[in-house]
């Protein structure tokens, strides 16, 4: 029996999911990722890649940006826009539910181990619920920075972290959220992290004033001096959150 043209809501949540996980930019039919998404919902990749579409007109950071999507959409697109934009959380661990049931797998088989480190002692559904959450998490920044380092560009994904602005322990609301994350190169990341450089609520960088006497060291300049004070390279989606970045700057930057 043919598949009915109405997506239903678990395949547009799914769709949803892979929206937040792609570069826009990057999205077509013959993108691998959407691809493979297709085939796993049953879908053909052209109807993913234009319920993908259907998400961008309805994101007004695109919208900022003078990208604007397609100009149809469903109201069903709507209700999964409405009901899980905001809510990371559930989007994150719902939908990678979805995609494991629409292979007749288990949600623990989506995880990459690569992504974190978790507290021994866990619960086995908490452990496999923190990796898939982490794991969206960073797929989402790293697709929102087209996988480039906010601060130097780098595009290496096996240098690329999403960093928490507010870190993971301190704010469990927004652990998810991804105007929470920027996309760091591995040093970078770990510079952000202890304070030695922060990101001012109008996206510039600042360099902790640790480094003043280092300016004859080639390797200091060339990895934080000669960043100070120049714009991020800004994310297509989920633009920092300038009160995360403020709290950043006032509790963990090093001044």
């Amino acid at each position: 029996m043919p598949k009915s043209n109405n997506w239903t809501k678990e395949e547009t949540i799914i769709a949803f999911n892979i929206y937040c996980k792609i570069p826009f930019k990057s999205s077509s039919k013959s993108n691998p990722i959407i691809i493979k998404y297709a085939n796993i919902i049953g879908r053909s990749p052209s109807a993913l890649n234009m319920k993908i579409g259907n998400f961008g007109r309805l994101d007004p950071a695109l919208r900022k940006q003078g990208i604007v999507g397609l100009g149809n959409g469903s109201k069903m697109d709507e209700k999964v826009w409405n009901e899980f934009n905001g809510n990371w959380e559930k989007l994150a661990y719902y939908s990678e539910q979805l995609i494991a049931e629409f292979q007749h797998k288990n949600v623990e088989d989506q995880i990459d181990s690569e992504f974190s480190e978790f507290n021994i002692g866990l619960e086995k559904e908490s452990l496999v619920r923190q990796r898939v959450n982490q794991s969206f998490f960073r797929s989402t920044i790293l697709a929102s920075y087209n996988l480039k380092c906010c601060v130097t560009g780098l595009s290496v994904s096996d240098f690329s972290v999403a960093s928490h602005i507010i870190p993971w322990k301190t704010d469990v609301k927004n652990r998810l959220n991804p105007h929470n994350g920027l996309c760091l190169n591995s040093i970078h990341d770990r510079a952000f992290d202890k304070g030695f450089i922060t990101v001012t609520p109008d996206y510039k960088i600042k360099v902790s004033k640790y480094f003043d006497g280092f300016e004859n060291d080639n390797s200091v300049s060339d990895l934080f001096l000669k960043y100070d004070n120049k714009s991020i390279i800004l994310p297509d989606r989920f633009l920092p959150s300038k009160d995360f970045l403020d709290w950043h700057y006032n509790n963990i930057f090093k001044k």
